[in-house]
């Protein structure tokens, strides 16, 4: 039994050795392992043999090859990885960017190939950005593309109902949006349909990607997220640089936005748009300059017109010598054969064109508008302060973006001469903030629809004829010996024309035409011709002077107006520059009881039509009129979309120096300078 005790010792020993290196450890008795034969086992071993170290080495090395192997798939499964969700990054946004488009056009033909990139770009920054901030790549995706498509769409239905796309200050005109839209056919045509259909299918399909963030938490995630939003908006930055833009053919004309978003793209025109969310003052600019302009159109300045006899005339001039003004600007009113032939049942405003055939103490001619089809206060705006939306951004609107304080306006001068100021508007107070921006411009009333007593509808909306008898209700009970201005905005004729309605039958057809907007459309301004004709016939026997002033705020939408531009060879979405400019022309009607004389086609623009009335008038002129009427002697016409020199040229307004630019820095001065009285 010696060999027995022999391994007892050795392992009583082994177990000291172990206690004393790590005395913590107290190891388990049943750790022990008796084996009866290990000193026989211990005589038994032999050297390994030549052959068997040789086979042992052969057998690492194959061990050793396989994990090479085995490494060099898992670098491979990483990198395969690795690319498909590189790929799963990338290509959906790309895929996003041209779905939106779709619902427009054809993006690879129409939209040009640096533009492609640089949207691509934009829908790719964006979507990195939420997929830092939310951890997860489905998330983000989803998110682009459920805003690129409420987007498209809302574009879509923009540009049917008003022709213009959507731009970033359009933020401000929601609340009149949403009051209007009641009133409009959403009915989705074809594409929209289809290209919807796809957008849902991918936010659908979405749901398989797993790729995540996992490492960092949301705190950390803001950091890269942050570096992300950075770099979008120097891209942004870059975009929005004039340079950069003529350099890689980005189309910049803010005054055919139609054919800017098309060939820039929606994103791209949106970010490049954005620039011109604030209005920087003009080079050069100085108030101090600028008032000393209107100093020397000022009655006894160097520009003054009045001689010493005129001047003592205006002087003495007595509160009840000055006329009433009526102003009737009528909604979506214009006469569509300046687009060219088309034959009707009967003429549909017989009375307006009668006066234009130069009927006593009348004026008559086209009104260059800066709008179409839509955003009525911006004409309403160039009319009552002599400004142009030629220097301000195309869609932008001056009563929600830039008024905020009393301006120096045409009702705040006619105050100042002692007349009774009334706005009206057959509709709601809030609409372009009008309730906000009229007592701003100097009216000492205004007048809604809440305030109009069982008026006459015609459709859904306060008719003309009502209108009409309301402006002879405020004559009737104006304030004694004070003269009279009323501004008129009428909403008979508001879009859109597709609805039948119990209380209206179109009277007027299109020969060859089976539009019944064009129809109901013509219809409606038939109606507005008869309202104009009451109100003339009603103070041709009025015992004070008076001037009505008659004119439309735009044309209607393309769904009207298309009829008739196909019946001239004219395509809605593909006119040229000059063909455009004809959707940005309405009539004009200045007519007095008493001698203002008479012409035809005396052609002129917004801005400087106020001036115009009140020299036909005699009324006496401010310094700024003043200097509309000189400036109109060397451009006569002066809008968003067309500017007109005296020898007949057409010309850009952004382009002309000189006179073009004391114009500029004049309205910077009465609008955001001099404008406010506080």
């Amino acid at each position: 039994m010696n060999f027995l005790r022999t391994d007892v010792i050795c392992m009583r020993n082994v177990l000291k050795y172990h206690s004393a290196k790590d005395p913590g450890k107290v190891d388990s008795p049943f750790e022990v392992r008796f084996d009866m034969n290990a000193s026989r086992k211990r005589k038994n071993t032999k050297p390994k043999g030549f052959f068997e170290k040789l086979k042992e080495q052969r057998n690492q090395r194959k061990a050793d090859r396989a994990k090479q192997t085995d490494r060099k798939t898992d670098i491979l499964k990483k990198t395969g990885s690795g690319i498909v969700t590189l790929l799963l990054v990338i290509l959906p946004p790309a895929v996003c960017f041209y779905l939106m488009e779709c619902y427009s056009h054809n993006p690879f033909a129409v939209v040009r190939p640096w533009a492609q990139f640089f949207n691509i770009v934009l829908f790719e920054l964006v979507t990195v950005f939420l997929f830092v901030l939310t951890g997860k790549l489905k998330a983000a995706h989803r998110i682009v593309y459920i805003a690129a498509m409420v987007y498209g769409i809302a574009n879509s239905y923009v540009v049917r109902f008003r022709t213009n796309p959507i731009v970033p200050w359009d933020i401000f005109s929601w609340k009149t949006a949403v009051s209007v839209a009641d009133n409009y056919d959403f009915m989705p045509d074809t594409r929209m349909v289809v290209v919807t259909l796809v957008f849902f299918a991918a936010i659908v399909l979405f749901r398989f990607i797993k790729v995540k963030v996992t490492r960092l938490v949301f705190w950390k995630r803001l950091i890269p997220a942050a570096l992300v939003a950075v770099v979008l908006s120097l891209f942004a930055g870059t975009l929005q640089q004039e340079n950069f833009q003529n350099s890689h053919r980005l189309y910049n004309k803010l005054f055919t936005p139609v054919y800017m978003t098309d060939v820039d793209g929606m994103a791209v025109t949106f970010v490049m748009n954005l620039a011109y969310m604030s209005i920087d003052k003009p080079e050069h600019y100085s108030a101090a300059e600028a008032q000393a302009v209107l100093d020397s159109y000022g009655e006894d300045g160097a520009m003054s017109e009045k001689s010493g006899s005129k001047a003592e005339e205006d002087d003495t001039q007595k509160e009840e010598d000055l006329p009433n003004i009526i102003v009737m600007m009528n909604e979506s009113f214009s006469d569509l054969s300046v687009l060219g032939d088309f034959e009707t049942n009967e003429d549909y405003m017989p009375f307006i064109h009668s006066l234009e055939q130069g009927e006593k103490n009348t004026v008559t001619g086209m009104l260059n508008v800066s709008v179409c089809g839509g955003n009525t206060a911006n004409t309403e705006f160039e009319f009552l302060t002599g400004n142009t939306m030629a220097f301000l951004p195309q869609g932008s609107i001056p009563y929600q973006q830039y008024i905020n304080g009393d301006l120096k306006a045409l009702p705040d001068y006619l105050k100042t001469l002692g007349y009774q100021t009334i706005a009206t508007h057959p509709y709601n107070a809030g609409g372009w903030e009008r309730d906000t921006v009229y007592p701003m411009l100097g009216f000492n009333e205004s007048v809604f629809k809440d305030d109009y007593v069982n008026p006459q509808y015609v459709r859904q909306y306060i008719s003309d004829e009502s209108c009409v008898d309301k402006i002879i209700e405020f004559y009737e009970n104006k304030e004694k010996d004070a003269p009279l201005f009323v501004f008129n905005v009428t909403m008979q004729n508001h879009g859109g024309y597709q609805d039948q309605y119990g209380n209206f039958t179109p009277d007027i057809s299109v020969k060859d035409s089976t539009n019944f907007s064009l129809q109901q459309y013509l219809s409606l301004v038939k109606l507005s011709d008869s309202a104009l004709e009451h109100l003339i016939s009603y103070f041709e026997e009025a015992d004070e002077k008076t001037v009505i002033v008659f004119f439309g705020d735009h044309q209607p939408s393309d769904a009207v107006a298309s009829t008739v531009l196909a019946k001239n060879g004219m395509s809605w979405n593909h006119l040229t520059e000059e063909q455009q400019k004809l959707r940005y022309q309405v009539p004009y009607v200045v007519w007095a009881n008493y001698d203002i004389g008479e012409e035809t086609g005396a052609d002129t623009s917004v801005n400087y039509l106020a001036a115009e009335v009140l020299e036909h008038a005699g009324v006496p002129l401010d310094e700024y009129r003043s200097y509309l009427l000189h400036l109109k002697s060397e451009y006569p016409v002066i809008s968003a979309v067309r500017t007109v020199k005296a020898d007949g040229s057409e010309v850009r307004a952004s382009d002309e120096k000189d006179e073009m630019d004391i114009y500029r820095k004049l309205q910077y001065y009465e609008l955001f300078d001099h404008g406010t009285v506080n």
